[in-house]
């Protein structure tokens, strides 16, 4: 275990670039399981949600090799879930992927309950509905998932919700089922279009991406011998939009002239119209494609600003609204601008309540309910030693008003932080902070 000093209060400077994508790397690893033969990722984040989820694949047969910044994957020969990684289960709320992307390389097998952020109850409700259109049932006991393949189908699916997790489970496993699927309400964040990207190299037919409504032509079974899909060389995964604004929000709370690199734009666009109608100042330039090839990247440069609250409540939504993800990346901000916003965080049942560790600093914080808070402004933060909250967003917002409070603060259970971000601390610290750390 390990804990960081924080000698906060100091301006950052020059530029950041920002890394590439957890949920999107997660989300083609597990794909990786549908291809017999080895696919060869780059730009994979060396970060604790991929090592756990590596941990699990290689429980399960499959075999993994790093070299460099690539990142071979072949699940070609026999997977043996009877020996599924059980803890790696715990930690990481990504395993629900297994549903999917196993629909042609199993029958009835078990994935243990999931862990990842704790943030009240998450049901899984939207993946069984979708998977059952298929021909897949998940029957839910005390600690795991009893995952049962039936006779499978192409068909119309509604999602229940426009979840990233449950689309995606949806699009894997009906890749290789014949017929046409129809995905009416899915998701299409930067994740979920990945995730399409990477299968449609590998041979899958899938149209619409980028929109709420996906048109899936199933891979036929392949002849005796020979594979559905296709294995994938080079695949790199697209930059984080989420990274790109945990570092915007770093700036902007520390009032510093400060670059981001490497932004997606399309992902982040309704995010960069809140901060402009709050005052923040900021450049887009050197537009340019992402390693793929298919998302547009940006670098942004943020000046010191005079902010103002917002005059209406701000609260995400499933794109091509303001991210779910980085809606608790504005309460740091918020609490620089003049005035009082209100901040409704629908999507979780917890969330919303962690913003109050933040008080510790000297933000002024009122919980209204589960679900919402007023953040009011401008403050000067304070130095505390806090034990970061158990989910990702919320801890990183405690190390991001740290930067900002003058004087040396503590933060413990940096687990949460490292399970998203790459090298965050060396790189906020080649950008001017001061950030330590302290091994037990």
């Amino acid at each position: 275990m390990s804990y960081l000093v924080i000698n906060g209060g100091k301006k950052l400077k020059g530029a950041i670039a920002s890394q590439p994508a957890k949920n999107a790397a997660l989300y083609v690893l597990y794909a990786c399981l549908m291809i017999k033969g080895k696919s060869v990722l780059r730009d994979i984040p060396k970060i604790e949600e991929v090592y756990r989820t590596i941990e699990l694949l290689k429980s399960i047969g499959v075999k993994i090799s790093w070299q460099g910044n690539e990142l071979g994957v072949d699940a070609s020969g026999q997977l043996n879930l009877n020996k599924i990684d059980r803890r790696a289960c715990a930690m990481t709320r990504a395993s629900l992927f297994l549903l999917g992307a196993l629909t042609r390389r199993a029958n009835n097998f078990k994935v243990y309950k999931t862990g990842g952020c704790q943030l009240g109850k998450r049901t899984i409700k939207p993946h069984v509905f979708a998977l059952q259109k298929l021909g897949v049932t998940v029957e839910s006991f005390e600690h795991y998932y009893l995952v049962k393949y039936g006779a499978l189908k192409a068909n119309k699916i509604v999602m229940y919700e426009s979840g990233d997790t449950a689309t995606a489970n949806a699009i894997m496993a009906a890749v290789l089922i014949p017929g046409q699927t129809v995905i009416k309400m899915a998701s299409s964040n930067y994740m979920v279009q990945d995730l399409c990207y990477f299968l449609n190299k590998a041979g899958a037919k899938i149209s619409g991406l980028g929109t709420t409504t996906l048109t899936i032509a199933g891979v036929k079974n392949p002849p005796a011998g020979r594979q559905g899909l296709k294995p994938v060389k080079n695949y790199a995964i697209v930059p984080d939009p989420i990274v790109s604004m945990t570092l915007l929000s770093a700036g902007i709370v520390t009032k510093s002239h400060l670059t981001i690199k490497n932004c997606p734009l399309e992902f982040l666009e309704l995010e960069l119209c809140k901060l402009e109608v709050m005052g923040q100042k900021f450049k887009i330039k050197n537009k340019h494609k992402s390693p793929s090839g298919y998302f547009d990247l940006v670098d942004i440069e943020i000046f010191p600003s005079q902010l103002k609250s917002l005059p209406d409540k701000i609260y995400g939504r499933p794109f091509p609204g303001l991210n779910i993800d980085n809606l608790p990346l504005f309460v740091p901000i918020l609490t620089q601008a003049r005035g009082r916003t209100l901040v409704h965080d629908w999507a979780y049942e917890n969330r919303a309540v962690y913003s109050l560790e933040l008080q510790k600093l000297g933000a002024k914080i009122t919980l209204l309910d589960p679900h919402r808070l007023w953040v009011e402004g401008p403050v000067k933060f304070k130095p505390a030693e806090i034990i970061a909250p158990p989910a990702l967003r919320p801890a990183v917002n405690v190390l991001l008003c740290m930067l900002a409070a003058p004087g040396q603060s503590i933060l413990r259970n940096t687990y949460e932080i490292e399970r998203g971000y790459e090298n965050l601390y060396e790189l906020l610290n080649q950008a001017g902070a001061e950030i330590k750390i302290i091994k037990e």
